[in-house]
């Protein structure tokens, strides 16, 4: 192995403070044990500066198929200039490895890991798991960035979901300059939400679609996250900048079939939608119109489906509603 590839360090746990300084780390950190007794372990890269200052993490995969925020994490470290970093950058490439390791969404178990959060010391074996990533690897950040995509048979646009009445959580979510920030609270059991309990300023960004590498929206993301890094006074500005200024959506939710059949939804992602515009058509086998589906309100499309085989409660789409947050 290179001087640029050392060997992973094994530990237990993260701890900043026994990592050297102006230096870039690997660590393989314990999580649970295999039915043959083996670890199982996450992969940690830490980059850690000359001085003290904040402490950010990046986290991707928490769903094992969602990929893009692996890469965006490899591409944030490799271009770190270490030398120059005030502070901490965490990253964690691959949060699932079980799930990951099976190209799915779940952890072994068929759990949601990012509804779990944050765990049980004693629990179920995803419940475990859960828990120890939080306590072992998540309590020392002062910020988290939690990468994720769509799930298989929908698309999203680039955007972010975090709690916009807390005032530097909402500078971050601005500061990455996605598409569309959404308010959410985030009291449903994901890691955003475990992070925030812990006092941790943290968002959520969606970052396209699972199972592929996006190499535009991987660069895209990685320039925001450097320039909140740079907003933190953790580097030094660069000249990369995503010039965008997201549209805000007070609130979400979504847009459902009340009967099944053959899907088409008609606007793109990040498309404004009015009141009464028709969004999704249905078909039966034979191609018979069966349903037309109207904007309940004015918004703006997040999110849709792709999959044209759609059951009864399907999901068309994911509609934003724009709006300000006060703090």
């Amino acid at each position: 192995m290179s001087a640029e590839s050392p060997e992973p360090r094994l530990t237990d746990r993260l701890d900043l403070e026994a990592l050297e300084p102006r230096a870039v780390h690997r660590l393989l950190v314990a999580m649970i044990e295999n039915g043959a007794g083996r670890t199982v372990r996450v992969p940690v890269v830490v980059a850690r500066g000359a001085s003290e200052g904040p402490v950010v993490g990046v986290t991707a995969a928490i769903h094992g198929n969602e990929l893009n925020g692996v890469f965006c994490i490899h591409e944030l470290v490799r271009r770190l200039p270490v030398r120059d970093l005030v502070g901490t950058v965490v990253g964690v490439p691959i949060v699932n490895m079980p799930g990951f390791l099976t190209h799915q969404r779940d952890y072994r178990d068929g759990k949601d890991l990012n509804r779990l959060m944050p765990g049980r010391p004693r629990g179920t074996s995803s419940e475990v798991y859960a828990h120890r990533f939080v306590e072992r690897v998540v309590r020392p950040f002062e910020y988290l960035i939690d990468l994720h995509t769509a799930s298989f048979g929908r698309v999203n646009s680039l955007y972010i979901r975090a709690d916009m009445s807390r005032p530097q959580t909402a500078e971050i979510a601005r500061l990455l300059r996605p598409q569309i920030v959404v308010h959410n609270p985030g009291e449903d059991g994901t890691l955003r939400a475990a992070a925030e309990k812990l006092g941790i300023h943290a968002v959520t960004v969606e970052v396209g679609d699972p199972q592929r590498i996006q190499h535009k929206l991987v660069s895209l993301t990685r320039i925001a996250i450097r320039d909140v890094l740079e907003r933190l006074s953790m580097l030094p500005p660069d000249r990369e900048r995503v010039e965008r200024e997201p549209i805000e959506c007070a609130r979400s939710y979504w847009v459902f079939t009340d009967t099944g059949g053959l899907l088409e939804v008609l606007p793109r992602v990040a498309d404004r939608v009015q009141k009464g515009q028709v969004i999704a058509r249905l078909v039966n086998e034979w191609g018979d119109p069966t349903r037309t589906y109207e904007a309940p309100e004015d918004g703006v499309v997040i999110g849709k489906s792709t999959n044209p085989v759609a059951y009864s409660g399907a999901r068309i789409l994911h509609l934003g509603i724009e709006g300000a947050v006060a703090p």
